[in-house]
């Protein structure tokens, strides 16, 4: 049997099935000891912020999470990007696990991945590589099914002008990513795919052994009455007052997040011996790593004006338009209402002489990797007609941490997040680079007659790197890619939160499979590497249990 907890806030008569099934599993059985694994989903608040950013002039920036089935999957842009090659094998020469190499990886990204048509069934030869996709998986991915052609031929054609500076790849999740391309996100027949509609889809949420707990917020893993170092029981609430258990007879598998899943354990006494007992948290388990080498991603917004009226601010910025296209959707799945925030992505790497490698190592994983990304073609809110570039240090070198609130360390607050967005020079440089980068594309000869400039403070930051910093630390956000806090290490390391089967080190009947196991952020959207990491985790628990 299995039980997930997910703490959300949609009205229950709203979630069909879901709710009817989770209406088994509200009643006093709850606090007995129950013959299944427990599958802890305490998904994060949505309202989360930042410790004050030292790399952004102290600024103290939003954290939004996932707060509903699905977690960040039903809420994030849905761009689906693997990352390199050269990702998946650092984390076997890390972790000494041949397991996590790309070649072994691969068949986890196509058992999830569902490739299906884009919206508008325009002819994809050339948009992608059919080798690297599966049809068979539970999660679509779709390519963009409203290509916008003004700006897309635009940027194809300056893969043809400036091969040099911007190649075109013809599949960003190939393996070698590094290059322009055309996007790809997780939707299916104009709508959004997440791992709600997914892996708690209809096919699965009618299973016998499957109960979702909703509106539940894990407080607690507990260890066995017979060993502090067996972990057996998941304490939770459901209005933060009252308590209940439930244990598992064979292991708990804990999945609450990034944020979630290193705020779980130090709550709990795994974590900073010293720290935790500073807090009046009884020490079980001594483990410093716990909410360390927390890792994102940094991203800008960059604005240019053009000259066109075929842009996504046609239609979201008129309200006749907005509602022809509104009724399109409702009637056909199509229309420019069916894609995610961008139509193409560049990953590129910074020159091999640049000068910051005199002082830094390269934090990327390998050639393969990138350093920045530009996802290009983006709306606008501003009134007019845009191009925007989101640009993203996505090999970032500084290394933040998720610990709790000194103030009130209580299971149910909010813990300190600390992402240390710029804590390292080599992400500043990188992420001006990535500015430069796209000021670069939009001045190729293809977009000679329709870039008009920089829109507002964006024209005066390009004038010099130091007012581009200046830009940059008043700009800039987190990208939501965060891993590290719970990350694996090599299987008799004594760094490190899980061993390379993913099972907490030091205890038994623990384990954690989601992206703070991670050591590295891949350099790509985390969404998909997510989702292969937990089936790999999947086919772990399995074998463990054969």
């Amino acid at each position: 049997m299995f039980i997930t907890f997910v703490f959300q806030e949609r009205d229950q008569a709203q979630l069909g099935e879901v709710a009817e099934s989770s209406a088994k599993f509200q009643d006093p059985a709850a606090e007995a000891c129950v013959r299944c694994f427990l599958y802890v989903s305490a998904l994060a608040d949505d309202d989360y912020t930042t410790t004050p950013q030292a790399g952004m002039n102290g600024a103290v920036l939003d954290y939004s999470r996932g707060h509903v089935l699905g977690g960040s999957s039903s809420t994030n842009a849905m761009i689906y990007t693997r990352g390199s090659s050269d990702d998946f094998d650092r984390f076997t020469s890390y972790t000494g696990d041949s397991g996590w190499a790309w070649k072994n990886m691969l068949p986890y990204f196509l058992k999830n991945e569902k490739w299906v048509p884009p919206a508008d069934n325009h002819n994809t030869v050339g948009q992608f590589d059919p080798a690297v996709h599966s049809k068979n998986g539970v999660t679509s991915v779709s390519l963009s099914g409203y290509p916008w052609p003004d700006s897309s031929k635009r940027i194809i054609q300056t893969t043809k002008d400036l091969p040099d500076q911007f190649p075109f790849v013809l599949d960003m999740n190939a393996g070698d990513n590094i290059g322009v391309g055309w996007l790809q996100a997780t939707i299916d027949d104009g709508a959004r795919s997440s791992s709600a509609t997914s892996y708690l889809g209809p096919k699965y949420i009618s299973r016998p052994n499957l109960h979702v707990l909703l509106n539940a917020q894990v407080s607690r893993v507990l260890p066995s009455s017979k060993s502090s170092l067996h972990f057996s029981t998941v304490e939770f609430s459901q209005d933060q007052i009252k308590l209940h258990t439930v244990t598992a007879a064979k292991e708990i598998v804990l999945f609450a997040g990034s944020v979630g899943t290193p705020h779980v354990l130090l709550n709990s006494g795994i974590g900073n011996k010293t720290t935790l007992e500073g807090l009046g948290i009884a020490s079980v388990l001594d483990l410093p790593s716990v909410g360390q080498n927390f890792t994102d991603q940094p991203v800008v917004s960059n604005t240019w004006m053009v000259n066109s009226n075929d842009t996504f601010e046609s239609f979201t910025q008129n309200a006749t338009a907005f509602a022809e296209y509104l009724t399109q959707w409702n009637d056909t799945r199509t229309g420019p209402l069916v894609d995610t925030v961008a139509t193409h992505i560049a990953y590129l790497r910074l020159d091999s002489n640049s000068t910051i490698f005199e002082q830094f190592e390269d934090p990327s994983a390998g050639p393969k990797s990138p350093h920045l990304e530009l996802s290009l073609n983006l709306p606008v809110a501003l009134p007019g007609h845009f191009f925007r570039s989101t640009t993203a240090v996505v090999s970032p070198a500084s290394r933040g941490s998720i610990t709790l609130n000194t103030t009130n360390p209580s299971p149910f607050n909010a813990p300190l997040i600390d992402p240390a967005l710029f804590a390292s020079a080599f992400d500043m440089f990188a992420m001006r680079a990535a500015i430069r980068k796209s000021q670069q594309l939009l001045s190729a000869p293809a977009f000679t007659d329709y870039v008009l400039g920089p829109v507002d403070a964006l024209g005066t930051a390009l004038a010099s790197d130091a007012a581009l910093d200046a830009y940059i630390r008043a700009t800039a956000i987190p990208g939501s890619h965060c891993v590290g806090g719970a990350a694996m290490s090599p299987k008799y390391a004594r760094w490190g939160v899980v061993d390379p089967d993913l099972r907490v080190k030091g205890v038994t009947g623990l384990r954690i499979v989601d992206a703070s196991v991670m050591p590295f952020v891949p350099s790509a959207h985390t969404m998909a590497p997510t989702y292969a990491v937990a089936e790999r985790g999947i086919d772990m628990i399995k074998s463990s249990w054969a």
